[in-house]
């Protein structure tokens, strides 16, 4: 089988947009921080490979760039919802408002009134 010439657009695409986004990336961070830092909080001017090191650092720290942070897990709590009976919806929602309250009362919150569901 062929299958490794399904991957030769993946790698077409990465070296056309994927790489050059992050090269762009790095200079953006670079401009901004030599820019608007130095004169903020007094900090040494960064090199362009300082720069791209600190967008390494931060999707390592932060995870990603924000094309799917938390998307697929949204996606996936409002299909369940959707595909739930509505008995089986309010005892969700009463479970998980049972779990704030137990989160506030931990925190010392217990008297924060709980909202009703405005369903006719």
């Amino acid at each position: 089988m062929n299958d490794h010439r399904k991957f030769r657009p993946r790698r077409a695409f990465a070296f056309l947009f994927i790489i050059p986004f992050i090269l762009l990336m790095s200079l953006v961070v670079m401009l901004l921080w030599n820019n608007i830092l130095q004169a903020v909080i007094a900090v040494k001017a960064i090199t362009y490979w300082q720069a791209l090191g600190i967008l390494v650092l931060s999707k390592i720290l932060f995870g990603g760039f924000g094309h799917r942070w938390g998307g697929g897990r949204r996606f996936g709590m409002h299909q369940k919802l959707q595909n739930m009976t509505p008995e089986e919806r309010e005892q969700f929602k009463a479970s998980w408002r049972n779990r704030c309250n137990q989160w506030r009362q931990n925190r010392g919150e217990a008297n924060v009134p709980q909202e009703q569901d405005k369903q006719a």
